[in-house]
């Protein structure tokens, strides 16, 4: 199996695919054309990226059957056209929970004690005790957290180690399935983003990027949050209304800690302007959030272990554009003998019925002389059609339809 391997990756990482079998080629700096043209020329059946982002051009040149996301978001990919070719795009959810959680927190400390600003004036030949010894400290003060996936957990960890009562807003305890008593950190629900805001004294934001929270935090959000108070956004930039969050900065005297930007360079070094960073009570980082030794180790090994996977499996773990409901509406259940052609024929009649098959299982039962398949349908077959089904096949021992 050919890995195309197209953003900078860990040594270990190309050395555990080696391992698995692979035949990896390492060209960490394609970017559009080239990239498509060596997805092409290559022939490799995996691609592996980072920040890389990942077009349907990419993705319609070559022979893919696989994108790996090594990290956690994967809103650089255009999944859409992966899907409808057929191709699985796998992340590596968690990983870098811990590192961006970690820089998240340094944020907010670097706000309350104001770390850049005493180091610059340090540097400068000034000591100016008198001013930075003023900070409100973290002690008691409400942590409001927007998301609670992995990076949210491990944020109220340290929260909690930190003395910060927690109110959270997020989609796994809306839908009643998971409990808030359940969690092991202390904590209490808000309603919506806004009721965060409201209660809060520090909000920090830890929610992908999709249709549903492109621009969530909007100013009716951001109107919320009390003076004085603390925004931190390790996430996406286009979670945030960047607008309204400058405007808040600059009118409410609300500092921001900030390691995502709107306009950010497409390379890794480069020119960079945004408003926002020059403002005082705004502090930045240059998007660096799952950037440590530990969590590039681990996403490697987990980018191992997927490919590793899909090469001796056909499975892949993690993957993110499966339909989690088919069109199925019928499950036609079939116990055969375990003999060549007898699912052949069953398609095949389906086939003229005009019946698409979305899922199949085939069981085989101890002893390997009979099995059951269970085949889910965008349609019920007519009796008739399921009587030529049955009666095409002496190896056919009984079948029945199943209304899902």
């Amino acid at each position: 199996m050919k890995v195309l391997v197209a953003d900078k990756f860990e040594q270990s990482g190309l050395e555990g695919l080696k391992a698995a079998g692979c035949v990896v080629v390492y060209q960490p700096d394609l970017k559009d054309d080239a990239l498509a043209a060596a997805i092409r020329d290559s022939c490799a059946e995996v691609l592996v990226v980072r920040s890389t982002t990942v077009t349907a051009s990419m993705l319609e040149a070559g022979q893919l059957a696989l994108v790996v996301r090594a990290g956690a978001g994967y809103n650089t990919i255009d999944v859409a056209t992966a899907s409808k070719r057929g191709i699985y795009v796998s992340n590596c959810p968690g990983k870098n929970a811990i590192a961006v959680a970690e820089l998240a927190f340094a944020l907010l400390l670097a706000l309350d004690r104001r770390v850049p600003d005493n180091v610059a004036e340090l540097r400068a030949g000034t000591w100016n005790k008198k001013e930075y010894s003023k900070a409100r400290g973290l002690f008691g003060r409400t942590l409001g957290l927007l998301g609670y996936g992995n990076i949210g957990q491990e944020m109220a960890k340290r929260a909690h180690a930190f003395g910060m009562p927690i109110v959270v807003w997020s989609r796994r305890f809306s839908t009643g399935r998971e409990n808030v008593a359940d969690e092991p950190i202390p904590m209490a629900l808000a309603a919506s983003p806004a009721e965060v805001a409201e209660r809060a004294d520090v909000l920090s934001i830890h929610l992908a990027l999709n249709t549903d929270t492109k621009m969530l935090v909007n100013a009716a959000v951001l109107e919320k949050l009390k003076p004085g108070s603390y925004v931190v956004n390790t996430a996406r930039a286009e979670v945030v209304d960047q607008a309204a969050l400058e405007k808040a900065a600059r009118e409410r005297d609300i500092r921001v800690g900030l390691d995502v930007f709107a306009s950010e360079p497409r390379d890794a070094t480069g020119p960079f302007g945004d408003g926002i960073v020059s403002l005082k009570n705004v502090y930045g980082t240059h998007h660096i959030g799952a950037s440590t030794d530990q969590a590039q180790e681990a996403i490697a090994a987990e980018t191992v272990r997927i490919i590793s996977s899909y090469k001796n499996t056909g499975k892949v773990p993690n993957v993110v554009n499966l339909a989690k409901k088919t069109p199925a509406t019928h499950m036609l259940v079939v116990r055969h003998r375990d003999r060549p052609g007898v699912l052949a024929h069953v398609f095949d009649r389906l086939r003229s019925g005009n019946i698409n098959v979305q899922e199949t299982e085939n069981v085989i039962f101890d002893g390997a002389h009979a099995a059951v398949a269970r085949i889910n349908l965008d349609g019920a077959p007519a009796d008739s059609l399921l009587r030529q089904i049955q009666s095409g096949s002496a190896d056919i021992l009984d079948l029945h339809l199943v209304t899902i």
